[in-house]
Parts: C-alpha cells; sequence; structure tokens
C-alpha cells in the first residue's frame, strides 16, 4: 500500500523518477507516472484538438467516404480498445467490492482512457462522412499513445513475476490494439463520392495523399521519378487545385477592393453634400481628411489572404522555439563527454533526440514555406486577373498615362514582387524573435560578456543597410540603363531592314555599346558592393564569437573558456546570423513591395469608361444612330476634339464620313462606341455593333478564330463572308488555309489582308450596326471595289444594314445615301452626293483638289477585272517583312497616328489571285504555282522557340570559364579554397583553446591563444574579399565578351534571319538572357561556391575528429547526389515549362490592351477574361509543382542533414574515451550547420543549370551565319564612285532563301546612266525583289549586276549600300534628334542639312518648332504623321544625293498632295540620277525614259510609256485599267 500512497506526493515523485532512470543502467519509470502522466498526455492532446477540429470539418465538407474494409477494422478496433479501458475499470470496481481498495488512480485513468477511445472511434466516422481521407489529427493521437505505451510495455516485459495477470493482458491487448490502429492510419481512405478527383484527367495527388505523405511531400516522388526519367512535358503536369485557380482567387480579391472602393466613395459622398451650419462643417473638415485617403489596396490584400497566411505564421513559431533546443542538447551531450561514469544510454538519447528535433524543425519549416509560397502564388493569381479584368475597362485618359509595356511590367514584375515577399513576410516579426530567444540564451551561457559581440552585430547593421542602400540606388540607375538599352534595340530589330538599305548599322552600334558602357560601370560598383556584403556575411559570426570569447576571458581571471560555452555559443551565434542577415533583405523587399502596391493601387483606382455613355436600349426612333449636341474628348483635362455633333442615321441607310487627315473622323467613330469622355450631348445606338478599326487588329490564332470571334461556326455563312470579303483566293494560298495560325499583330497576313479579315469578323458577327473606320484604304483599288460591291455598298451583303464608313475614297461617294463632311472636330456640312455638290462648299472644294476625271476613270476602269489573269501575291518592299507590322506599336492609344499602317502595304491582293504562297516562315514568298499542294498540312508559321532539355552541355560551363578567363578561374577557385581553410583552421584552434580548460593551463597562455584566433579570422575575412572581387571582375568581362559577340553577330545577320524569327525572341536574348549573365549568374556562382565549401569543409572536420564518420558518408552522398539528380532533373524542367507558359500571359494581355476597343464593341469582354484565367491557370500549373519540389527537395536533404548531426554525436559518445570535448562540441555543431548549405548547394546547382541556358542561348545567337562582309579592303571602289550611274543586269537570278524558287529569271537590262525608269507588274512579279537585290539584301543566284562597271557582288554590303539611295515604301524613324534620324553619322553641316528641309518642303514645319534641329522624335516617329515623316525620308534621300536613287511609291492612301510632292521633288532635284520607281499609280511614271514591265519575275516588256502603248501588251492592259487610255 505504502508505494501507491507514495503516488500522492509529487515531490516524491520527481526524486523517484530521478532515482529510478538517471543513475541506473536499466532506467525505468514508476508504475504511478506511467499510469498517470503517460497515459493522460495523447487524452489531453485529442480533447484539447478536438472543439477546433470539429469546427473546421463542419464548415470543410467534401463530400462522404463510402464504407471500406479500413474503415470497418478501425472502428471495431476503436470501440474494442473502449471495451478493453474499461474492462479494467470494471475489475477495479469488482477489487473494491472484494476489499482490495485501490488508489484512484485506478478508477480516473481507464475511466479517461475509454471516454476518449469512444471520441476517437467518433472522429473516424465522423471524417468519413466529411471526406477526409487521412487524419492528421488521430494519427497524432495514436502516435502518442504507441509512445506512451512503450514505457510501460518495456517495464513489463522487464518484470520478473506477474502480479496483476488480468491488467497484465488487457495492457498487451491494449497495446496491440493501439499499434494496429497506428498502422491502419497510415493509409488511406478512397476519395469522397463525386469529388473532382474523381472527374479529373490527371488531378494533383495532393489532395487524396496521406497524412505521413503530406507531411513529407511524399506525394510529390512521383513526378520527381517521371521528371529523371524523361524531360517532363505540360501534359504531365498535374491539374491545379481548385483554390489555387483564378476562378476562386481573383473573385476573393476583387471583393474586398471593391469593399475599399466603396467605403473610400461614401467617405467622398459626406464631403460633397453641403454643410448648412458651422457644426457640420467641422464634420465635413475631419471628413475630408478621411477622403483623401485613397481606397487601400494593401487591406484588401489582407483581408482575401491574410487568413491562410497565418496557418504559415503559426508554423513558423513553432519552428522558431525548436531551433532552440538542440543548442541546449549539445550542451547537455559534451557535459555528458566529460563526465565520467554517466551511462552509456543517456549519451544516445541525446543523440537521438537531437535527431528527431531537428527533423521536426525540418518538417515545420517546410510547412511554413508551402504555406507562403502558396500564399504567394494566390496573390500573384489574384493581382495578374484584377489588372487584366481592369484593363478592359479604363478610360483612353488612362490608358494614355500608362503604356502598354508599363502594365504588362505591373503584370511581370509587381506581380512577382508580391510573390517574392510573401515568402519573406514572416521574417518581419521572426526575426527579431529569434535575436531575443538567442540572446537569452547567450546571456544564460557567457553572462554579460555577450553585450560586446550584440554591439559587434549592431555595429554591422548600418554597414549592411548603407551597402543595401546603395545597391538600390545603383540597380534603379541600372534598369533605366537597360531599359533605354532594350528600347534602342527593339528599335535597331524593327528597323533593321532599313539600318541596312542605309548602311547605318555601324553608328547605330556605338549607340548601343555607349548604354551598354554605362550599364556595366553599375554593375561594378555593384560587384564591389556585393563583394563587401558577402565579406560582412561570412566574417560576422566569427568576429562577434571573437570579441565575445576575448571578452569573456579578459574581464575576469576566473573565467574559463571551456568547449561547453564556446561551441553552445557559437551555434546559437549561427543561429543569429540568419535573422540578421535576413532583416534588411526583408526590409529592402517591403520596400520594393510598397512601390509596387502603390502603383497597382494607382492602376486599379484609375477611372473606367462609363458603360452607359452610350444608349444602346433605345427603340423609339426609326434613326439607328443618334447624337444629339455631342462634344467628345479623350480625357477629362484635354480640350475637346468633337464639338457640336449632331446627327442622325436611319435605320439600313450607309453614311460616308470625309475629310482630311486629322479632322476627328475616327474619334467620331471612338465617340459612337463609347471609348471617348462624353462632356456633354446624348447618343444612342439601336442594336448590336460590329466595328471594324483603321488598323486590323489580329489576334494570334487561326484565321477562322479570327472571323468568328466566339461565334459559333456555320458553314454556309462562314462561306458566304469569305467570298463578300475577297478572301476566298488568299484562303488557297496560306498554307493551312482557313486553320493558318497568324502571327502576333498578324505578322504573316499583308496590310490588305488583315483589313480584310477584319472587315470578316464584323461581317460574321451579323450586327445591326456597322462602324468602318477606313476599312478600305490598306487594300488594292479593284479589291476596295469588289468589297464596296460586295460587301458595304448599296448592293452589297450589308444592305439594310445601318453602316457608318470613314473613307478616302472618293470613288464610293456617288454610291452612298448620306455623306458627311468634317473639318476639325466639327460637321461642316451633311447630305447627298448631289446636295453636296450643289451647295458648293467644303465638300466640292474636297472633291475638285483630287479631279474629276480620277473618278469616272476609276469606276470604269474596275467594271470587269481581269477575270483569268494569273494574279500572283504581291512581294513588294512593304511586305515582304512589314516592318512596321512587327513593329511592337507602342503607344497604341496615340489613335491620330495610327495612320500609319493604314499606309502601309496595299499589296496588290488580287480578287481571283490563284497564286501559291509558301509559308516556310514569316515572310509572303512566291514560287511556281505548286501543284502538288499537302491539302492538310498545318505548318506552324513561326519555328517554336527550342526548348533546350536535359542536362546542360558540360560545353557550356567551359564556353562561361573561357569568357571569364581560364587562369582567373582557377585563381578563383584557389582563392576560395584558403579561405575556407582559414575557416578551419580558426575553428581547429578554438577547440585546441578549450581544451586548455580541461587541462588547467588557461592562464598562461591567453594572449596566444585569442592573437592566433584573430589573425586567423581576419585573414579568412580578407580572403572572402578577395574572392569576391576576382569573380566580381570575372564575371564582369565575361558579361561585356557575351553581349558584344551577340550585338556584333545580329548586325551582321542577313535579312532572312529577321524575316523568319520574331523580334520578341531577338528581343528576349538582348533582355532576359543577358539580364541572367550580367546579376543572376553571378550570384548564382557566388553562392554555389561558397556552399560547396562550406559543405566540404564540414565533412574533413568530422572526419578528422571522427575517423569512423568516413563510413557513412559513403551512403549519404549516394542518397544525396540521388536526391539531387532527381530534384535537378525535374525542377529545371519545371522551371522551363513555366517560363515557357509564362509569356503567354503577357503576349495575350499585351494584345488585348490594343484590341481593347474591338473586344469591348463586340461585347467579348467575359470571354477575354477566362482566357486570360486559363492562361494564367496553366502556368500557375507549372508553377506550383516547382515550389513543392523545393520542399520536397528540403524535407530529403535536410534529413540526410539530420543523419549527419546523429552520426556525428553517436560517434562521439562511442568514442567518448578518446575524445576531448573540444572535439566533440567541434564535429557537433559543424553538422547543425550542415543542413543549410547542403540544402542551398542543390538549389544552387539547379539554380546554376537554369541560368547557365541565358549563356547557351546568347552563342547560339552569336553564332547565326552572317552576311557578307561590309568592307572589302582590296576592292574598295573609288571614292567618288558611281560617276555616271550605269547599271546593268547580266543573266541575272535570284531567290529569296535556299530551297525556294526562284524570284527573278535571267533578268538582262542595261540602263544608262541619268535614266528614269518606271517598274510596274502585277503582284508577285518581283518588282521589289529588283530593288532588294541592288542593294544585296538578296544574294545573287547566278548572273551579276554592275554599276559604272564595278561588280556590286565582289565589294564590301557598306561600300555599295552608301552609294545608293532609297526612299522605302513606309517611312521608319529611328527615336531621338530628327537630325541624328537624318545623319546618324554626323557627315553633312547643318546648312546642308536645312538645304535638304527646305526641298523636301519640311522647312517651315521644323524651323517653327522651337527645337528645330534638336526635335525629338519618339519611337517610331510617332509624333510626325505619316506625310511628314514620308517627307524626312525624302530629306534623307536628298542629303545623301547619290547617283541612283530608288524609289519604292507608298502605295495606300498617303494625302494625294504628299505624294505629288515627293514626284515633283525628285523629278527637279534627282534631274541626272539614275531612277527607278517602282510603281503603282501608273500616272506618276508615264513621262519616264522607259517602262519595265515584268510579269513571273521575268522581262515582258522594256520601252518608252509611248511605244509600249502602241504595242497594245501587258501595260496597255493596266493603263487602260487606271483610265489613262481609252
Amino acid at each position: 500500500m505504502f508505494r501507491k500512497l507514495k503516488c500522492l506526493s509529487p515531490l516524491c515523485l520527481v526524486l523517484q523518477v530521478a532515482n529510478e532512470t538517471l543513475h541506473t543502467d536499466r532506467p525505468d519509470l514508476p508504475e504511478c507516472f506511467q499510469l498517470s502522466v503517460l497515459s493522460w498526455l495523447p487524452c489531453i492532446y485529442l480533447w484539447a484538438v478536438c472543439p477546433i477540429y470539429l469546427f473546421y470539418l463542419k464548415r470543410n465538407n467534401r463530400g462522404y467516404i463510402m464504407m471500406s474494409i479500413k474503415n470497418r477494422f478501425k472502428t471495431v478496433f476503436g470501440l474494442l480498445l473502449w471495451i478493453v479501458c474499461w474492462i479494467d475499470l470494471f475489475y477495479t470496481f469488482h477489487e473494491l467490492r472484494h476489499g482490495h481498495s485501490q488508489p484512484p488512480i485506478y478508477f480516473v485513468t481507464p475511466l479517461v482512457l475509454g471516454m476518449t477511445m469512444l471520441l476517437a472511434t467518433f472522429l473516424i466516422q465522423f471524417e468519413r462522412l466529411r471526406g477526409v481521407q487521412s487524419s492528421g489529427v488521430l494519427f497524432i493521437f495514436w502516435f502518442l499513445s504507441v509512445l506512451c505505451a512503450i514505457v510501460p510495455f518495456r517495464s513489463k516485459i522487464l518484470q520478473s513475476e506477474v502480479t496483476d495477470k488480468l491488467r497484465f493482458t488487457t495492457f498487451y491487448f491494449y497495446f496491440t490494439l493501439v499499434v494496429c490502429e497506428l498502422i491502419l492510419c497510415c493509409f488511406n481512405e478512397k476519395p469522397p463520392l463525386f469529388s473532382n478527383v474523381v472527374t479529373d484527367p490527371n488531378p494533383c495527388p495532393e489532395t487524396t495523399a496521406g497524412f505521413l505523405s503530406r507531411m513529407t511531400f511524399w506525394w510529390f516522388t512521383s513526378m520527381a521519378i517521371k521528371g529523371y526519367k524523361m524531360p517532363l512535358e505540360a501534359k504531365d503536369l498535374w491539374s491545379l487545385n481548385q483554390r489555387d485557380s483564378s476562378k476562386a482567387m481573383v473573385p476573393t480579391l476583387l471583393k474586398e477592393w471593391e469593399k475599399e472602393q466603396a467605403k473610400q466613395n461614401q467617405a467622398s459622398q459626406a464631403v460633397y453634400s453641403k454643410p448648412h451650419s458651422p457644426e457640420e462643417v467641422e464634420v465635413l473638415l475631419s471628413n475630408q481628411k478621411a477622403a483623401s485617403r485613397q481606397p487601400s489596396f494593401l487591406r484588401a490584400l489582407i483581408k482575401a489572404f491574410g487568413p491562410y497566411f497565418l496557418i504559415g505564421s503559426g508554423f513558423k513559431l513553432l519552428q522558431d522555439l525548436i531551433t532552440f533546443v538542440n543548442p541546449q542538447l549539445l550542451r547537455m551531450l559534451i557535459s555528458f563527454t566529460k563526465q565520467k561514469g554517466v551511462p552509456d544510454w543517456w549519451g544516445y538519447t541525446l543523440a537521438f533526440l537531437m535527431f528527431f528535433t531537428a527533423f521536426l524543425q525540418t518538417l515545420i519549416l517546410h510547412h511554413h514555406f508551402q504555406y507562403c509560397f502558396v500564399t504567394g502564388m494566390n496573390v500573384r493569381t489574384a493581382v495578374i486577373g484584377a489588372i487584366y479584368r481592369k484593363a478592359l475597362a479604363i478610360t483612353n485618359a488612362a490608358k494614355r498615362s500608362t503604356t502598354v509595356g508599363e502594365v504588362v511590367n505591373l503584370m511581370s514584375v509587381d506581380a512577382q514582387r508580391f510573390m517574392d515577399l510573401t515568402t519573406f513576410l514572416n521574417m518581419l516579426w521572426s526575426a527579431p524573435f529569434q535575436i531575443m530567444l538567442a540572446l537569452f540564451f547567450l546571456w544564460q551561457n557567457l553572462g554579460a560578456s555577450v553585450l560586446a559581440g550584440v554591439a559587434v552585430m549592431i555595429m554591422l547593421i548600418p554597414f549592411n543597410a548603407v551597402i543595401a542602400m546603395k545597391t538600390r540606388a545603383y540597380q534603379v540607375e541600372q534598369m533605366q540603363y537597360k531599359d533605354s538599352r532594350i528600347k534602342l534595340m527593339n528599335e535597331i530589330l524593327n528597323g533593321i531592314k532599313v539600318l541596312k538599305l542605309y548602311a547605318w548599322e555601324d553608328s547605330f552600334k556605338e549607340k548601343v555599346l555607349a548604354i551598354r558602357q554605362k550599364e556595366l560601370n553599375v554593375l561594378r560598383k555593384t560587384a564591389y558592393l556585393g563583394a563587401l556584403s558577402t565579406m560582412a556575411w561570412t566574417s560576422a559570426p566569427f568576429l562577434v564569437a571573437l570579441t565575445t570569447f576575448a571578452v569573456y576571458v579578459y574581464v575576469d581571471e576566473t573565467h574559463v573558456l571551456d568547449a561547453e560555452k564556446a561551441f553552445v555559443s557559437l551555434s546559437l551565434f549561427n543561429i543569429l546570423r540568419f535573422p540578421l542577415n535576413m532583416l534588411p533583405q526583408v526590409i529592402s523587399s517591403i520596400v520594393q513591395a510598397s512601390v509596387s502596391l502603390k502603383r497597382v493601387q494607382g492602376f486599379l483606382s484609375h477611372d473606367e469608361l462609363d458603360p452607359n455613355s452610350v444608349d444602346r436600349k433605345n427603340t423609339a426612333t426609326e434613326y439607328s444612330v443618334t447624337v444629339v449636341n455631342g462634344k467628345f474628348t479623350w480625357a477629362k483635362e484635354d480640350p475637346p476634339v468633337l464639338h457640336n455633333i449632331n446627327m442622325m442615321v436611319p435605320q439600313g441607310s450607309l453614311l460616308a464620313v470625309v475629310g482630311h487627315v486629322g479632322c476627328g473622323k475616327s474619334s467620331l467613330i471612338s465617340a459612337l462606341l463609347g471609348e471617348m469622355e462624353k462632356l456633354e450631348g446624348d447618343i444612342s445606338i439601336r442594336g448590336s455593333v460590329a466595328y471594324v478599326p483603321q488598323q486590323a487588329w489580329i489576334q494570334n490564332a487561326t484565321l477562322r478564330d479570327n472571323i468568328l470571334f466566339g461565334k459559333p461556326y456555320n458553314e454556309q455563312k462562314y462561306r458566304c463572308v469569305l467570298e463578300a470579303c475577297a478572301l476566298t483566293p488568299d484562303l488557297e494560298v496560306l498554307p493551312g488555309g482557313d486553320m493558318t495560325e497568324i502571327g502576333e499583330k498578324g505578322i504573316n497576313l499583308s496590310g490588305g489582308q488583315r483589313q480584310r479579315v477584319s472587315l470578316a469578323r464584323a461581317l460574321y458577327s451579323d450586327a445591326d450596326v456597322y462602324l468602318l473606320d477606313d476599312p478600305l484604304s490598306a487594300v488594292d483599288a479593284h479589291v476596295s471595289k469588289h468589297i464596296f460591291d460586295n460587301l458595304i455598298g448599296p448592293e452589297g451583303v450589308l444592305k439594310g444594314k445601318t453602316r457608318i464608313l470613314v473613307t478616302h475614297g472618293i470613288s464610293f461617294l456617288p454610291q452612298v445615301d448620306n455623306i458627311m463632311v468634317m473639318v476639325e472636330g466639327r460637321v461642316s456640312e451633311m447630305g447627298s452626293y448631289q446636295e453636296l455638290l450643289k451647295q458648293n462648299g467644303a465638300f466640292a472644294e474636297f472633291l475638285r483638289n483630287y479631279t474629276l476625271e480620277d473618278i469616272i476613270e476609276e469606276d470604269e476602269a474596275t467594271e470587269d477585272l481581269i477575270e483569268d489573269e494569273q494574279m500572283f501575291p504581291d512581294d513588294a518592299l512593304s511586305n515582304h517583312i512589314d516592318m512596321v507590322d512587327s513593329e511592337p506599336v507602342i503607344n497604341e492609344a496615340k489613335r491620330n497616328f495610327i495612320r500609319q499602317i493604314s499606309i502601309i502595304s496595299a499589296d496588290g491582293e488580287g480578287t481571283r489571285s490563284r497564286s501559291v504562297r509558301r509559308h516556310g516562315c514569316s515572310q509572303r514568298k512566291h514560287g511556281e504555282p505548286q501543284e502538288k499542294k499537302k491539302p492538310h498540312e498545318m505548318e506552324k508559321l513561326i519555328q517554336a522557340e527550342t526548348a533546350e532539355t536535359g542536362r546542360v552541355k558540360t560545353k557550356v560551363y567551359l564556353e562561361y570559364a573561357k569568357a571569364v578567363g581560364p587562369l582567373l578561374s582557377v585563381v578563383i577557385c584557389l582563392l576560395y579554397g584558403c579561405q575556407s581553410g582559414a575557416a578551419i583552421g580558426a575553428n581547429i584552434w578554438l577547440s585546441q583553446w578549450t581544451n586548455d580548460a580541461t587541462r588547467n593551463q588557461t592562464k598562461e597562455n591567453v594572449n596566444m591563444r585569442v592573437g592566433v584566433y584573430a589573425a586567423l579570422g581576419i585573414a579568412q575575412g580578407i580572403l572572402v574579399l578577395i574572392s569576391s572581387f576576382t569573380l566580381a571582375m570575372g564575371n564582369m568581362s565575361a558579361a561585356r565578351k557575351l553581349h558584344h559577340n551577340l550585338l556584333t553577330n545580329k548586325l551582321h545577320t542577313p535579312q532572312s534571319f529577321f524575316d523568319t524569327t520574331p523580334i520578341g525572341r531577338i528581343i528576349n536574348r538582348f533582355s532576359k538572357d543577358i539580364y541572367v549573365i550580367d546579376e543572376a549568374l553571378p550570384a548564382t556562382v557566388l553562392m554555389f561556391l561558397g556552399t560547396f565549401f562550406v559543405s566540404l569543409s564540414t565533412m574533413i572536420v568530422i572526419i578528422s575528429s571522427t575517423p569512423i564518420f568516413a563510413v557513412v558518408i559513403a551512403p549519404l552522398a549516394f542518397i544525396y547526389i540521388f536526391v539531387q539528380r532527381f530534384y535537378v532533373a525535374t525542377s529545371r524542367q519545371l522551371k522551363r515549362l513555366e517560363s515557357v507558359s509564362r509569356s503567354p500571359i503577357y503576349s495575350h494581355f499585351s494584345e488585348t490592351i490594343t484590341g481593347s476597343s474591338v473586344i469591348r464593341a463586340y461585347g467579348r469582354h467575359s470571354a477575354f477574361v477566362l482566357m486570360s484565367d486559363m492562361k494564367v491557370d496553366e502556368n500557375q500549373k507549372s508553377y506550383y509543382p516547382s515550389i513543392v519540389s523545393n520542399r520536397w527537395l528540403g524535407v530529403r536533404i535536410e534529413f540526410i542533414g539530420n543523419c549527419i548531426v546523429l552520426f556525428a554525436a553517436l560517434f562521439a559518445v562511442t568514442g567518448k574515451e578518446s575524445l576531448n570535448p573540444g572535439l566533440v562540441g567541434l564535429s557537433v555543431s559543424y553538422a547543425l550547420q550542415v543542413t543549410m548549405s547542403l540544402n542551398w548547394m542543390v538549389r544552387m546547382t539547379s539554380d546554376l543549370e537554369s541560368n547557365i541556358v541565358a549563356v547557351e542561348r546568347v552563342k547560339e545567337y552569336s553564332e547565326t551565319k552572317t552576311e557578307a562582309p561590309w568592307d572589302v579592303e582590296d576592292k574598295k571602289p573609288l571614292p567618288e564612285w558611281p560617276m555616271e550611274g550605269n547599271v546593268q543586269f547580266y543573266n541575272y537570278s535570284v531567290r529569296y532563301r535556299e530551297g525556294l524558287d526562284l524570284v527573278l529569271k535571267n533578268l538582262t537590262l542595261d540602263i544608262k546612266g541619268g535614266e528614269k525608269i518606271g517598274i510596274v507588274g502585277r503582284t508577285g512579279a518581283g518588282k521589289s525583289s529588283m530593288t532588294l537585290c541592288l542593294f544585296r539584301l538578296l544574294e545573287a543566284a547566278a548572273g551579276e549586276i554592275t554599276i559604272d562597271k564595278v561588280k556590286i557582288a565582289e565589294i564590301g554590303l557598306h561600300d555599295l549600300r552608301s552609294k545608293l539611295t532609297i526612299i522605302p515604301q513606309e517611312p521608319v524613324l529611328f527615336s531621338g534628334t530628327l537630325r541624328m534620324n537624318l545623319d546618324p553619322f554626323e557627315k553633312y553641316s547643318d546648312e546642308e542639312v536645312w538645304k535638304a528641309l527646305e526641298h523636301s518642303d519640311l522647312h517651315k514645319f521644323v524651323s517653327n518648332h522651337p527645337a528645330k534641329l534638336e526635335l525629338e522624335c519618339s519611337e517610331g516617329g510617332e509624333n510626325l504623321s505619316v506625310g511628314q515623316r514620308q517627307l524626312v525620308c525624302l530629306a534623307r534621300a536628298l542629303l545623301r544625293k547619290t547617283k541612283i536613287l530608288i524609289l519604292d511609291e507608298a502605295t495606300a492612301a498617303i494625302d494625294l498632295e504628299t505624294d505629288d510632292l515627293i514626284q515633283s521633288t525628285i523629278r527637279t532635284q534627282f534631274e541626272n540620277c539614275t531612277v527607278f520607281t517602282i510603281a503603282h499609280r501608273l500616272n506618276t511614271i508615264m513621262d519616264y525614259t522607259r517602262v519595265l514591265v515584268l510579269d513571273k519575275g521575268q522581262i515582258a516588256e522594256f520601252d518608252t510609256p509611248t511605244n509600249l502603248i502602241s504595242q497594245r501588251g501587258i501595260f496597255y492592259g493596266m493603263a487602260k485599267d487606271a483610265g489613262l487610255v481609252q
């Protein structure tokens, strides 16, 4: 009885526990401790967690799971456990009846246990009904129960004789059942009925994974294995979890944001109400402060994503606490090795405890990361979604204030910053918390001396902060240089053809290299700062340790530095190092994110278009479009563009809007669409609207999708539409028919085809009102006639619909119902054609300018258009690669310059062209009609960019090392080795020093100990600095070389390369890849070398202290390499997939912004939002596994690290006789550090692999085939060549690229100096090819061209091109001064430039401008009108004044005045030069010396115009069509 009573006094209990356990070789716990504490632990846990868990289950219902055999067993075992416990209880009552009274514990424990088992059984069933497949709560409960039952189990086995037979048996039953429950708990149930897991083709295994599998991320293993076996593809990716998809995320954020906005609106409304009394005024004043507060996007983010994020924070808190357990265990371990006669099992227990805490810490840390990263991912999804939805609704004023590029940046950069921040955000509170805990434990350990170390840390903070500030400033500066460099590159690549024609490459190369040099200078400064901060980061823990230990030893004679103090402090300092370094980073990334936050908030707060500005409900009148007293502007603060507009368009009539360039015709259409700000008046439109913009907006999709635009496909209607829009012949020509993929911005369609696709889209949409903004200017005369007759005109398909047509084409005006003439934003007159002619006002004037004959001729001419002629699609300069087409039109919003493209290629669009275009690529080339055309050959337009797969070749690393410099590379590695040596030396010295304590020699050599320790440490710091410096220098030189080679090669690349490669792809090399080489790669290399040497030194230290450790290293290293290979293969491919799927988000986005007015007009808003969401989800589908792959790796690698700790500790325990405490401390504290390095090393290996790819990609583009040399020294022509200007072609043939048919066949011509030659021919006859041959943009396939007896094939390209002048079809200007655009090499004096301007009629415009010649041209010359740009090209030609001039006539409607002006200038200024004109309008060449008629690449006729007309051949036919002969 005595023993049983003793249970009740707690003090005795503690003493007894201590006696029975610590001081024996066979430890045991007293029975009452076993019965109370051990039995209650799991119960307390379960009852505590239960209410929260039940609440969670009530909220989250996943559908119920069918009863399975497993589930039945679980339930039965639970009930059996309850019965077993209560048998005990009843047995105790039974004993009581028989007079054996037991202490109360024998009643309480079985009762409590029984109740708990019932609860557990209830939970098993409740979870099944709620669809929980694997329960963490129960798993932990069973695990604890087994753990707590092991002790009584062991003591029962150790008992010599069994006194209490029944309890003995029930306990064994209990133990077996609990173990069974635990084992069953490890397996999963089947997924619930009707869950999406069942319907999903490729569900994410996470949803169905068991608790253990989730804790260790085991469920990811299947993907790691798949990725290792073969490169992953998009189809292998799991679908996104429902809660991470855009569908779930974006609405949550938008809901919170709308609440925020609503709050602010209420506040501001309070202010605007009129005050009546003084008190009210005061209230209002206080309110005004509230109103100035913008709606806070941050608050919306916190409300939407805070709760989920907090779970992660909870994990972080736990992890911070567990971190500090290991130093305490280390202290116990060291003291264990010091003491003699302590039982061994205590040492082993410590070793295993260290392992267990480290493992627990790993799991918790990675779950914290998982929560943070997923939050980050959700934030990015939501922010991108919000920005996309906003971009579709903002006003034009807002759109003008931000360029497309900036908005895409909001999406790419700023959303990314939020994402990066969420991963660190917890450090804000966790870092100070860790620092306080660490200081507390250090104080316990070393007393006040710690303050010295802390002082050093605090001194380092401003040092780091200053470096961070400086770096930030440099980064901003460098971004500016980078932006300007990319902008310049973009222009160069867009205008590359013009640069080649003018031989201007050198001047632009200099400009790029000048910017690059500035960029590199900034980078160099950043690298120096980086080296300093690396030194601070590596030396900080050492300096802190040094000061602390020195102070500790010197302050007081009695202080002895022993192993315990030294190494426990070291491990605490190592813990400190992380938060201290993270804090500045977190703060700087918070600063960055706050900037991003402001930008996103600003964008989301922009005004939206008022959806009700146009009244669509109107059904009262018979007019289908009415505007009353309309006054419109683009932005509220701008002056109005349209004044006093009154118009009524009767249902079913055709209204033409005419007027000079810039009089507000397009603005009127925008106003009708509701795109402009309505200042006063009313607009109403009856029914749905179809809109054809002036610049056709083409999506990157198939041709059919572009026309259907979301409407269902109807074969008959579709054919009819194609016929009306004259698209049928084009389809025969496109490689995939109407399933041909159209490049972005419609790059592989000619201007005219684009315009017709845009018309077809409008026609197919079958709307009530058609708004057509000058759709006919981009197509040829006969095509525009066809379209007008079959589509728009009184007999067209659209008759009976209301049509408003903006047009330049005078010939159609007699056939329209009403004409509205606009002058400077007002309606000057309106009426039918005859009425307006009678009024003799502005309209009559407008017509007189453009001669009446013109109209009559055009009408007759196109009567029966060439029925059987074989026509070829043109390959005029314009269209061989449309320069402006492929130009990312930067400020789309500036509508007034949009004429730019309407002028571009009026490619002869034959109505019945039966020709064949070949499309290997984005060029429009033509060969002979191929009869054997494969019908369903779906050719992709542009070769897909090859993503490298598999491992990165060693060659690439060697390439990079070569760029760094081979010798330097070796030196860098040596320096890193020395630095690690110094660090190891310092620590070994420390362990020797601590051993003095055991030998009592501390007093005599304190100075020597401190001195050497300091010397070694400082040496390490200096070596770190030097190695970082040399590494930085090496990286800089590599970056410079790689960029220089890339740029030089690109400027030397032949034109055909640019025609087959999308510009974005080349720009990507210059921006993304060069950025990686400049910034990401050096950082990765630095980290990689650092972590590699740290890991190496750890192994060396542990092996030297406990050599037996070498045995363990082999299997651990094997596992490590194994895991690392799996991870790197998978994560590399995931990263590639992620970046491949990322660009469609942005390109779709910029496409959307460009076409937002079209999307709105057709009401396709929500469809596009869905498309964007799908693209984002597609991207997150590859991003999510890549987050998890990092967690998967982390858990496995850290497990290896924890094993190292375990073995280091175990071997220390086994060898404790031979080891001194210093060595134990050294090896275990090193082992504790290694986990981090191992983890980072794998990360860095994989980062290195993915970043080194940039080198590979840049190399690939630095080694493309180049064109002929620019200068050939021994063949240089005389400086004054060509004197005469004679041009001869001998048997000249040419093809565009290898493998294509000849474009020109056996031309032989002889042209005397000073002749004026007109070149004409049907579309695609090879007119432009002739000019390209003169400039050698195309090299001869046979034959040769000579100019003044010099064979042009033998001289350098620059010598040739600088001696010819071309006025190209569409004017290309570069951003820079006007002076730079005319004369980039500054060869000419100012007078000469002014004279050229005078002749080209720009003199007045330029001299009136305050900046004169320094007038800044914006990108693409957007701030000049198209006519003015054409004149600038003329001025360039006048300046160069060479003997040979080539004029490629602009085809579409420039206002005719500019055209006449150019013609007359050429006639006077280039009187004695040889002039070649590619003519589209025959009247310009009727007075030329000779006319060359080309047909299918051969000379058909060549004679004077009068002779040709009398011959009645092809030329006569063309002249007749043009109405020049009767």
